[in-house]
């Protein structure tokens, strides 16, 4: 397979049953990406691809063959400074323990390429599949407000991709 991932290309034999979120964790040494529930539920392992967020648990790393992946470690800019996303969740104090911030990161950026001003209610909706078990997530919504502000401020308009077709792996295939 061929894949760009955070801007690097790669070309890799991979067996087909195996899992983005370990190609990019153990192959690639991605480890900002974490491996939380490993069933899909709680949004810990959101990527890119193509510039839609999915669940790298459930997305078999061959179906990322000739695309474009971004990881948590990917968003920061050529100099080293932090994305708007990365930045309003340090200042808002978004995170706790950190495990479900990259997930959370990756998907607000999704939204906001969607819908670059989002109400609370929307973000609170775009984020429903990533779980945070120590924030009560008040901040997180409000460091996502704070990014799309950012954002809109600067103009700098968000990816959008094909991945929101790719099929999802699920049960066998992603425990296989």
């Amino acid at each position: 397979m061929s894949v760009n991932v955070d801007g690097v290309d790669y070309q890799d034999d991979v067996e087909p049953r195996l899992l983005l979120v370990h190609y990019l964790r153990d192959r690639l040494g991605r480890t900002g990406t974490p491996i939380g529930c490993d069933t899909g539920n709680c949004g810990a392992c959101t990527v890119e691809l193509d510039g839609v967020s999915v669940k790298s648990c459930q997305v078999l790393a061959v179906q990322a063959d000739g695309g474009r992946v971004t990881t948590i470690q990917g968003l920061a800019g050529p100099d080293g400074a932090w994305h708007p996303l990365q930045k309003a969740f340090h200042e808002q104090h978004a995170l706790q323990c950190g495990y479900c911030t990259p997930g959370m990161i990756m998907a607000a950026r999704d939204l906001l390429a969607e819908n670059p001003d989002p109400t609370s209610e929307e973000v609170r909706d775009a984020l429903e599949g990533n779980l945070c078990r120590c924030t009560g997530y008040q901040n997180i919504v409000r460091a996502v407000l704070a990014a799309a502000a950012e954002l809109r401020r600067h103009g700098a308009p968000e990816p959008r991709g094909k991945a929101a077709d790719l099929p999802q792996a699920t049960g066998q295939e992603a425990r296989a």
